[in-house]
C-alpha cells in the first residue's frame, strides 16, 4: 500500500461540483491499493500516519501528530500510486489490486483510523473526483507499507 501524505490548513473533494467531503488542519492521505496488500499493511498504514510526527509544536519543530493536534484526515483512494513508469509512455498498472479488493482494504484503512478516534472524510472509491487542497508548508510525505 502506498499512500501520499499532505500536511493542510484544508481540503475537499467534489464530484461533479458537488462537495461530498471537507477538512480543516489536518491531513490529506491518497493511498493506493497493490496485489499484495493484507491486514498487516492496513495496520501498518494507520498506525504510521496516526502517529506520524509532521506537525509543529510551540518550538516549531515537527513534534505533534495528526492525532495530537484533533485534526480531520481525508482519504481519498488513488490507484495511480501504483503505476509503473519504467517501460514505454504509457503507466502499466498490473500492481495495483483489483477494484472489489482493493475497495475493501480502502474501507478497512478508513475504519482504522476511526478505531483511533480520527475524523475521517473520505472520498469515493472509484469516482471521478477533483481535490482541493491548501497544503501546509508545503509538507508532503511518500509511505509504502512494502518498504518497511
Amino acid at each position: 500500500m502506498k499512500a501520499v501524505i499532505q500536511r493542510v490548513i484544508s481540503a475537499s473533494v467534489k464530484i461533479e461540483k458537488e462537495t461530498i467531503a471537507k477538512i480543516n488542519k489536518g491531513l490529506v492521505v491518497l493511498v493506493g491499493v497493490s496485489l499484495e496488500d493484507t491486514d498487516r499493511d492496513i495496520e501498518v498504514m494507520a498506525d504510521k500516519i496516526c502517529n506520524l510526527r509532521i506537525f509543529e509544536d510551540d518550538k516549531e519543530k515537527m513534534n505533534l501528530s495528526v492525532s495530537d493536534i484533533n485534526g480531520q484526515v481525508l482519504i481519498v483512494s488513488q490507484f495511480t500510486l501504483l503505476a509503473d513508469l519504467e517501460k514505454g509512455r504509457r503507466p502499466s498498472f498490473t500492481e495495483a489490486a483489483l477494484p472489489v479488493n482493493a475497495e475493501n482494504i480502502y474501507n478497512s484503512l478508513v475504519d482504522k483510523f476511526k478505531d483511533k478516534k480520527i475524523e475521517v472524510k473520505c472520498g469515493r472509491f472509484g469516482a471521478y473526483m477533483q481535490v482541493e487542497l491548501i497544503n501546509d508548508g508545503p509538507a508532503t510525505f511518500i509511505f509504502d507499507t512494502n518498504k518497511n
